[in-house]
């Protein structure tokens, strides 16, 4: 595929290198627009290096080739990262001012933009108002990361690691992308909850979390909006949704039927813990022989989604198993009122933390899918597939 890299003024420039790397090894080719300002903070040398092409930031270099409009047309997919304010704000207005914009203009591709700025600049109504008119345009605007900002300064406006970019832009970089979530507002939940014995103890489980950020990565990636409900989780967050950080159980329920209220679909990967201490203790719990727990159930949360799923939305509920298997599964879909469910065989706990899982997906009328052994990238892409078509 031939992708256009737009680079904009700003210093989070230097992660496009890392991420240009990423998109050449990938066996693309690329094409680095860099502004003016960009190139204060990356130079021609090192963009021409990296990517093998010619660069170039104004439209009356290579007059003859006509760039400012071919560019654009043979491009197959537009990556601006970092998009700073003020290209946001160009390309939201129409302007052409530059090689870069004038390309965002003939560009029939899909565009993607990861804004990179201080959070005031991000929370600003201008930008903001930039933001929803590109999107209403149909262009895929990143949420950007949460952290450290340039010097002292933390806070949403960070662009997000170039590893996590890339992994968002394989949806746009397969030979025949699925965008069928464009429009589409989604809620998954990852990770596992802890209920706290006292302040440094807790009940919790082996989930890392790393199916449920699949899903939400391949989430974004076909255009959802997505909001990912993380509880303790060992893995990268992804890049493009915006994410919501809980602990314990009560705090997924109340996080999860907020968020699902306004979804068109809602994925519950988390693995919320089943019990919780009555009364936890305020004070370090001291070694004093055996001790002895009193537990009360949590609050069901599949359940509770289920009861106030709206006509038209699609629920996706997780039973992970170590020996029920497809009975117990069949009967947890019809009784939290799920679409879908998602049998996972956790025996000997071999999926926690691996790269692979096993799952067999099933709807009302049977066996949608049956995946053994896959990347966990794959089931996320399974599960969509038949989300999409419960919601079409």
């Amino acid at each position: 595929m031939n992708v256009v890299l737009g680079v904009s003024g700003g210093i989070a420039a230097y992660k496009a290198c890392i991420l240009l790397r990423l998109i050449k090894e990938s066996g693309h080719d690329v094409t680095v627009i860099p502004t003016a300002a960009a190139l204060n903070f990356v130079g021609e040398a090192t963009w021409e290096a990296l990517s093998g092409r010619p660069v170039a930031s104004g439209v009356f270099t290579d007059v003859s080739q006509v760039k400012h409009v071919r560019l654009g047309r043979e491009a197959d997919l537009v990556v601006v990262a970092p998009a700073t304010a003020d290209l946001l704000a160009r390309a939201a207005h129409g302007r052409a001012d530059d090689l870069l914009t004038s390309t965002l203009l003939t560009a029939t591709c899909p565009v993607v933009f990861a804004p990179a700025m201080h959070t005031e600049m991000w929370e600003h109504a201008a930008t903001r108002a930039n933001v929803a008119v590109l999107r209403e345009r149909g262009v895929h605007v990143v949420e950007p990361d949460s952290g450290r900002l340039t010097g002292a300064d933390t806070g949403p406006g960070r662009l997000p690691e170039p590893e996590s970019l890339f992994a968002l832009l394989k949806g746009f970089l397969s030979a025949s992308p699925a965008r069928d979530l464009v429009g589409r507002k989604v809620v998954v939940s990852a990770g596992g909850t802890r209920e706290p014995l006292d302040p440094v103890r807790f009940i919790g489980n082996h989930s890392s979390g790393r199916q449920g950020i699949a899903i939400a990565a391949a989430a974004a990636a076909r255009g959802a909006d997505v909001t990912l409900i993380a509880a303790h989780i060992d893995a990268a967050l992804p890049a493009g949704v915006r994410v919501e950080r809980v602990s314990t159980t009560a705090e997924l329920y109340d996080a999860t039927l907020k968020a699902a209220a306004e979804a068109d679909a809602a994925v519950l990967a988390a693995a919320p813990a089943d019990f919780t201490p009555k009364e936890p203790s305020d004070r370090k719990l001291k070694r004093k022989g055996d001790l002895e727990l009193s537990l009360s159930s949590t609050p069901d949360i599949a359940a509770a989604v289920g009861r106030a799923k709206r006509p038209g939305q699609v629920l996706v509920v997780f039973a992970a198993e170590t020996h029920d298997g497809p009975e117990h599964a069949r009967a947890k879909r019809a009784a939290k009122n799920a679409d879908l469910v998602v049998l996972n065989d956790v025996s000997g706990g071999a999926v926690f933390g691996s790269t692979e899982n096993s799952v067999t997906i099933f709807d009302e009328r049977g066996e949608v899918d049956a995946l053994a052994h896959t990347s966990k990238e794959s089931v996320a892409d399974a599960i969509w597939d038949a989300v999409s078509a419960a919601l079409a």
